[in-house]
């Protein structure tokens, strides 16, 4: 029921325990529904999934091999890993957390592994291995899948007593439409996660490509990324332009991902790039510029550069380096400026940023505050993390708080059903 006593979940029969419709058979509505059989078993839970597979972004996700959390032990303030809701996963987290989720999954059958970069996969380094685990438990709780089957009003979901919304991203904001028609604000969906593409032919030619430790950053900004940079066919990818992809979500969207993109091939500042170049030159002076990269950078990359800091001058040896000749590969080396022409050209976004506003919501149970009895988890609210497990984070810490929530419910609702009947 809304605030104006305008939309309701109808109920199932006063004899029954309760019933659960868990809208999205996704890594948050299996969570969801594995999670609410354990603390509550008697509950009748059904989930509905409108596509013929289930799991889908699990199955794709890291590879195939599943990043399903991450250690978290470089984040010193979670926003620098959730660009948007790291007010609300903090909050979360003091009921579960990604310690909780470790636990959880080799509680489950499920062995982890943890990387050097702090991300977390199953130690079959496999994600059928999650994907079996969540089907296996659902077969053994008795919950109910139905596929092919898409839910556009509560009308659809006549007897419910709960309601749990986990569809996941909606990139055109369609799937959200009903849920704005129960007064939820939207904010609205646009990709995030995502390659871009560059217009530089001979970059393109380095597709293969990586580096380790580059910096990029959107020039008159304060939004950068540092981390592997991959050379594509088509631009730039790897997880430096994914986190910025997600930090800048929003702004690239509004150019039309159209945007000045600087690059710092070294990650190194400007003074320390100039002294190693100056050093480099008094101990190789024979050497040939373009064939002896003094930052590790791979040879063909490093030609590249040389030669688009000096042109023909890149050929000289490194005895015949002037100061201009220093600052114009300074710049280059820390300050390469490229024109981004627009996303991948084909859709590899895992993640959409916007959603239902964390306005409409209640903090502490991920209930509506304009439907009671209807809650909300996964991608489908305003809350996306950078790339390296801290999405599949948020999946799992919202799906099993609200869980939770619907489990306390409906034992306070039992407990007084025969006292005070039915609140709608």
């Amino acid at each position: 029921m809304s605030m104006a006593g305008q939309h309701y979940i109808q109920p199932a029969d006063m004899g029954q325990i309760g019933k659960v419709a868990v809208i999205g058979g996704g890594a948050a509505g299996f969570f969801l529904a594995v999670n609410l059989k354990e603390m509550v078993p008697a509950l009748e839970v059904t989930i509905f999934e409108r596509s013929s597979r289930l799991l889908a972004k699990v199955e794709v996700s890291g590879g195939g091999r599943c990043n399903c959390t991450n250690t978290f032990d470089d984040v010193c303030d979670l926003s620098q890993v959730y660009p948007r809701g790291h007010r609300l996963i903090k909050r979360l987290f003091n009921v579960f957390d990604y310690r909780d989720v470790f636990q959880w999954f080799e509680r489950h059958g499920v062995p982890l592994v943890v990387q050097d970069d702090h991300c977390v996969f199953p130690k079959a380094q496999d994600s059928h291995a999650v994907i079996d685990c969540f089907l296996s438990l659902a077969r053994r709780y008795h919950i109910d899948i139905k596929t092919r089957t898409r839910v556009q009003s509560l009308d659809d979901l006549r007897g419910y007593d709960f309601v749990a919304v986990t569809t996941g991203g909606s990139p055109t904001g369609e799937g959200l439409q009903w849920l704005a028609a129960l007064g939820h604000e939207i904010v609205a969906p646009v990709p995030s996660l995502f390659s871009l593409a560059v217009g530089d032919s001979r970059l393109h030619d380095l597709q293969g490509l990586v580096v380790s430790g580059a910096s990029v950053l959107l020039p008159g900004t304060k939004l950068q990324a540092t981390g592997p940079l991959l050379l594509t066919h088509w631009g730039m990818s790897g997880p430096a332009i994914l986190k910025l992809s997600s930090y800048a979500a929003r702004q690239l969207a509004d150019s039309s991902y159209r945007q000045p993109l600087s690059v710092n091939w070294t990650g190194l500042k400007e003074d320390d790039v100039r002294a190693v170049l100056y050093e480099t030159a008094a101990r190789q002076p024979q050497k040939q510029l373009t064939t002896y990269s003094p930052y590790g950078l791979q040879q063909r990359l490093w030609a590249y550069l040389t030669e688009k800091a000096l042109g023909d001058r890149s050929h000289i040896r490194w005895s015949e380096l002037n100061k201009k000749d220093v600052n114009r590969l300074t710049n280059t080396l820390t300050n390469n400026s490229y024109q981004t022409t627009g996303r991948a050209p084909f859709k590899d976004e895992f993640v959409t940023c916007g959603g239902i506003s964390l306005s409409s919501i209640n903090p502490s149970t991920l209930e509506s505050r304009h439907v009671p009895n209807l809650y909300f988890a996964g991608e489908v609210l305003d809350v996306d993390g950078i790339t390296g497990g801290f999405n599949f984070q948020a999946a799992w810490t919202t799906a099993y708080v609200a869980a939770r929530s619907m489990a306390q419910n409906t034992e306070v609702r039992n407990i007084h059903r025969a006292d005070v009947g039915m609140l709608y």
